[in-house]
């Protein structure tokens, strides 16, 4: 018998592990960037939504910040309305970790100073 016998299992048995690995690895990490993205789309939505009541003032626009931050599953962590600008920061529970996944936006009213190539009103 040679001296190399059955190393062919061992090495298959390594690739094996290796490509396991490298398949969990990926599956972790797309499960980090979907979190992130449920996430920051909810801090948007949250944060258009306090926006859009802003005028009613900072009680208004908190709660619908609040109220559609839970329908997409996050909750509202802070709310800030400074004049017309709702700053907002949102948690939603982790897939991969016992912490959750933070995110914040803010919106408010475009600038009434014209950006470059826009027209000026006659």
């Amino acid at each position: 018998m040679r001296s190399d016998s059955g190393s062919a299992t061992v090495w298959w048995a390594a690739l094996g592990a290796l490509l396991w690995l490298a398949a969990l690895a990926v599956l972790a990490a797309a499960a980090a960037r979907l979190d992130r993205d449920r996430a920051t789309a909810a801090a948007d939505l949250a944060a258009l939504a306090a926006a859009s009541r802003a005028l009613q003032g900072t009680a208004s626009a908190c709660a619908g910040a609040r109220v559609t931050a839970e329908a997409n599953g996050a909750h509202l962590e802070a709310c800030d309305l400074t004049g017309l600008t709702v700053t907002v920061a949102v948690s939603v529970p982790s897939s991969l970790a016992d912490r959750p996944v933070t995110a914040r936006a803010r919106a408010g009213p475009v600038s009434a100073s014209p950006g470059p190539g826009s027209a000026t009103p006659p």
